[in-house]
């Protein structure tokens, strides 16, 4: 069985497909262990208690200094006990210790088809901004391990989704969410469950 625990920072949309899709089967061997947010108000919490699963808040304004935050963070995330650590839309630094306890154990989804429109800056609403400035006509998303940059770690999944005539940020995100990455992230970690994952020089393959 592998434990979980999904990081987040708002709305929980990742969240709720993970929770949808290991409750329908579609994830297998797999059990959300626990969820944390760095903002209280983010109704990914609501998310999580309302199927049962552990929640806390553990935010950098709660703390003096980073190190203290990053330390009672990892506290926080051990405790637990995870096979894997899945970013669901969490905004904050990964401490470098964190990353390399959890090499190739922590996946992010990024909303855009690497190495397009990532890396620092590019988050939520940036991303898609972007790629509307720049006329692109398939845009996407990725999942992929996490390693010290940004959006730089090994890709497991993508998916690409067209753009429509018309589209503003709000419909693009829309669309990418629901036709890519609510698909790629529960089958990314339905594929690790089942050991079909492998690293190795930097580069994924799936068995």
């Amino acid at each position: 069985m592998l434990n979980v625990v999904v990081l987040v920072s708002g709305g929980g949309t990742n969240l709720q497909a993970i929770i949808d899709a290991v409750e329908v089967g579609s994830i297998t061997n797999t059990k959300i262990v626990g969820v944390i947010s760095n903002n209280r108000n983010a109704y990914a919490m609501e998310r999580a208690k309302n199927h049962g699963i552990a929640a806390q808040c553990i935010s950098p304004k709660d703390y003096e200094t980073r190190e203290k935050f990053n330390e009672k963070f990892m506290e926080a995330v051990e405790a637990m006990n995870p096979d894997l650590i899945v970013l669901a839309g969490f905004l904050v630094v990964i401490p470098e210790v964190m990353i390399a306890r959890y090499r190739n154990r922590m996946i992010n989804v990024h909303p855009s088809l690497i190495p397009s429109f990532c890396g620092t800056g590019y988050y939520g609403l940036k991303v898609h901004e972007a790629a509307l400035a720049r006329g692109v006509k398939v845009v996407g998303a990725t999942v992929h391990f996490v390693d010290e940059g940004t959006d730089t770690g090994p890709i497991i999944l993508q998916k690409a989704v067209e753009v429509e005539q018309g589209d503003t940020p709000e419909t693009l995100q829309r669309r990418v969410m629901e036709q890519a990455e609510w698909k790629i992230l529960p089958r990314a970690i339905d594929l690790i469950a089942n050991g079909r994952v492998k690293v190795e020089n930097n580069l994924v393959t799936i068995q």
